[in-house]
């Protein structure tokens, strides 16, 4: 069934009645603490405004940002706050797959054996493509001690509260012009899902990763590749990557969706800190005001969760990964456009609107194995749920002082 596509952003709204306030603590309790560097968590810990009530009291927030809407203070890149940004090491994954072209991949260990045993491995090298390239960050994967598992809307960007209307009337904003700047971020979000990352042809063919059909793709060199006139009917897909050989032409449909996402990746690749190469220079400048207009309306929403995003990119040995309920194309659109390309590098970014974040959350542990701290950071009951079946902190997002609580929290090394 096909999606429309203004049903595919919308995800579930925040539900702030979850976790009661009333009690004000003005610093973390050692409970939460010892909770936190527990790797086994024994006990399910929800962490969040209630830890620093009295330090932040959320009624009387303010801007924590610049807000005004002069162009030079915001630029199509993820810049805010790039004055506090340390020298950062570029997350392990990132440094290691920056590139799908085939050239870069890791090749196979090369033998003296009879020419047929080494016909038989560059064979291999087409076939295994993309396990090797999910294998080639295992190593610095398992330096890592800490993995911050994010939600997108309404934890780190404002996004679906402003096409419903629901963030206007929580702060008392001008509904016309919240719902506005909400539809345009939007169009802007199909514009490049469609024109750039094939999301009319990936919309029925939706994946997990970008990584998960991989494994179809044979290497072939796509400099020259027509996408335009391969062919491929996305429509003829089920959406499954085990159910979908046999199908629009079996092995064939397959390798062709596999390169799809292939391009996918290396457009985000090269555009995760320029988003506006992939815009004309009226569209670039159109993002640029508008970005600078929802930070506004929005009280500086996304620059205070770049705090947080930006000092946990700096740890060595902790790394950001990101969850979401969008879609996988539109969500490395609205990624991209919201200037967040630098700080999710394309293999840290789930969707869960296929298996439900539980499941993609059990995806991630595989990746990272069980003797890392995960930290859940979100707004809803979904990933609530799914930190609590594995044991994991949840720090809940439901206005601006829990983003300042949070921040507070790893500066002082809590999380």
């Amino acid at each position: 069934m096909i999606i429309p596509h203004k049903c595919i952003l919308q995800t579930s709204s925040t539900n702030a009645s979850l976790i009661s306030t009333s009690s004000a603590i003005a610093n973390i309790p050692a409970a939460a603490v010892a909770s936190i560097s527990n790797q086994d968590y024994p006990t399910y810990t929800i962490l969040g405004q209630n830890q620093y009530q009295a330090c932040y009291p959320s009624s009387n927030f303010g801007v924590t940002g610049q807000t005004n809407s002069d162009a030079e203070g915001t630029t199509l890149a993820a810049t805010t706050y790039q004055s506090e940004k340390p020298s950062v090491t570029v997350p392990a994954p990132a440094a290691q797959r920056l590139s799908s072209d085939p050239s870069t991949s890791p090749s196979l260990s090369q033998t003296t054996s009879k020419d047929a045993d080494d016909q038989s491995r560059k064979n291999m090298t087409s076939k295994n493509r993309g396990k090797r390239k999910a294998d080639a960050t295992s190593s610095q994967d398992s330096e890592l001690e800490r993995v911050f598992l994010w939600d997108l809307d309404e934890t780190i960007i404002i996004f679906h509260s402003l096409l419903t209307g629901s963030y206007a009337q929580k702060y008392g904003k001008d509904p016309t012009v919240v719902i506005g700047s909400g539809l345009t971020m939007e169009e802007m979000i199909f514009e490049v899902a469609d024109t750039h990352l094939f999301f009319n042809d990936l919309e029925e063919c939706d994946q997990v990763h970008v990584e998960d059909v991989a494994s179809d793709d044979n290497g072939q060199d796509l400099s020259n590749y027509s996408f335009s006139t391969d062919g491929f009917s996305g429509s003829g897909g089920s959406g499954s990557h085990g159910s979908s050989v046999g199908v629009q032409g079996g092995v064939d449909w397959m390798r062709k969706l596999a390169f799809r996402y292939r391009k996918v990746r290396e457009i985000y690749d090269k555009h995760k800190s320029n988003v506006g190469g992939l815009l004309s220079p009226q569209r670039k400048e159109a993002l640029q005001r508008l970005r600078a207009e929802i930070e506004v309306l929005t009280d500086s929403w996304l620059g205070t969760a770049l705090k947080s995003l930006l000092l946990i990119q700096s740890r060595k040995n902790c790394v950001n990964v990101l969850i979401t309920t969008t879609q996988l194309v539109p969500a490395l659109a609205k990624v991209l456009l919201y200037g967040l390309g630098e700080i999710f590098p394309i293999e840290n970014i789930y969707s869960a609107t296929k298996i439900g974040k539980e499941s993609c959350f059990e995806r991630i542990v595989s990746r990272f194995g069980k003797k890392v701290t995960y930290v859940v950071i979100g707004d809803g009951r979904d990933e609530e749920i799914a930190a609590k079946q594995h044991n994991m902190p949840f720090w809940r997002i439901t206005n601006h002082g829990d983003l300042v609580s949070l921040h507070q929290a790893l500066e002082l090394d809590f999380l």
